[in-house]
Parts: C-alpha cells; structure tokens; sequence
C-alpha cells in the first residue's frame, strides 16, 4: 500500500466535548452530547471524547472554543460548534462508501416526537397545582403522537409487506436502523422518562406501546446506553429546575 493510500484509509482526527458530570469527570446530562456522541459511534470512526468540567474549564479549552458550551468538537483542527451543523458536516464528510450514511428516508422520521420536549419542560417547571393536569395531558398528547408514528408501517414496510395487520413493527423511528433522527429524540426522550418520574412521579403510559418498543430497542443498543448520563446525573441537572407543585 502507497503511503497516499495508507493516508486515505485514516480516520479523520476527530476530538469531541461533551459537558462532564457532577464528579467533572464522567458524562453529565446533555440531550446534544449524546446526539453527536451516538453519530460518531453509529459512523464507526475513531474518535476520542473529553469531559468538560464547566465549573473549572480548563484555559486551553477557552481558547479552542471561547464563550462556547459543549458540546463542540474538532475535526482535522476545525472547531465546530453548532450542534446542527455539525450534524450537517459528520454526514457529509464520513460519507459512503467507508461511513454509513445515517439520514433517514423518510422526512417524517425527523420531525417525529419533536414537540415532546418543550411539552416536558412545562410540566415539570410548573408550580401551579390547578395546570397540572392540563400540563400532563399536552405532554401525552405528544407522546400519543409519536406513538402513533412508530405504530403505522412506513411506506416501504408496507410493500415488503413487513408489518402486522396494519401496525409496523420496526425497531426504529425510520426503520430497524438507527439514523440521526433517533440520534437527536431517543437522549431527549431518555431524559422525560427518568426526570418526569423522578419528579412527578409520571409513567410513559403503558398503552403507548410503540414508544416502549422504540426505548426497548434503544436500550439494547451501546451506541445508545453507553453514551448516555448515568440516572443519578440526569435527575441532579433536574433538582432546581424541576419545580415543587405548590400546595
């Protein structure tokens, strides 16, 4: 092998901060960190990944990306910072044929679940006893919906005839495979299962089956549960937010 083809065949220098937990040391809550941390994994590229200790962020780092949280990275030395557009630039540049393409098929799957978390955010920043109620049934409305999606087959399961009597039994939000939209709800969607219940004692409710099929299925994955916050750091980034009803 040529030392051009030798140079080719190597991985990109890929460095990415994600926000560190409570010990400044292991991964903190971020619903972003993990998003990009799921799409280098899913690529299967080498990657190295840094904990970011906001309380004492370290000067270098002030240098490398000033006035900026995690998550950020660098490829190649470029420092990207907006978490879309980085998304945008990992699948342009760790393209097929050696890196997967991970953009879903269907335009749907992107958009899936997208109103769950500002839905969340108000039930459990609220204060207000008599809301409560209203504020629960707007957030299982939107998790109703994004049952509905995972249940009907998607257009392509509908001709391989790979569903049962009209439900769809993929893995996934566009398919069996993982795909950037998973990569940007299943963290948000992780964290309203542990927070809600944590502070508001609140169930994903049973009869939503396909969004317990999708977590399942989520939680059987590396790239997923290997990239997430531990509970105890998800529950802890909630302590001041997460409002007490008041009497």
């Amino acid at each position: 092998m040529t030392d051009t083809a030798a140079e080719e065949d190597k991985d990109p220098d890929i460095e990415l901060f994600v926000k560190a937990g409570i010990d400044g040391e292991s991964i903190g809550n971020c619903p972003f960190s993990q998003r990009l941390f799921m799409i280098l994994w899913l690529k299967g590229v080498v990657f190295n990944v840094t904990t970011v200790d906001l309380k004492r962020k370290p000067a270098d780092l002030h240098n490398l990306a000033p006035g900026t949280h995690p998550p950020f990275l660098t490829f190649q030395g470029e420092v990207l910072t907006d978490v879309n557009k980085i998304e945008e630039y990992l699948e342009a540049n760790l393209a097929p044929p050696k890196y997967p393409k991970l953009a879903a098929k269907n335009r749907d799957s992107n958009t899936a679940g997208n109103d769950i978390f500002a839905r969340f955010s108000a039930y459990v920043k609220n204060t207000k006893p008599d809301k409560h109620n209203a504020l629960e049934q707007s957030l299982n409305k939107a998790l109703s919906k994004l049952d509905e999606y995972l249940m009907s087959p998607l257009p392509e399961e509908v001709q391989a005839g790979h569903h049962f009597e009209g439900e769809s039994n993929r893995k996934y939000l566009d398919g069996d495979d993982l795909t950037l939209a998973d990569c940007n709800l299943l963290p948000k969607l992780h964290v309203v299962k542990v927070v809600a219940k944590k502070y508001r004692n609140y169930d994903i409710p049973s009869e939503f089956r396909g969004v317990w099929r999708y977590l399942g299925n989520a939680y059987d994955r590396d790239e997923f549960t290997n990239t997430c916050a531990a509970n105890e750091e998800i529950e802890l980034a909630y302590q001041d937010v997460a409002k007490r009803l008041g009497k």
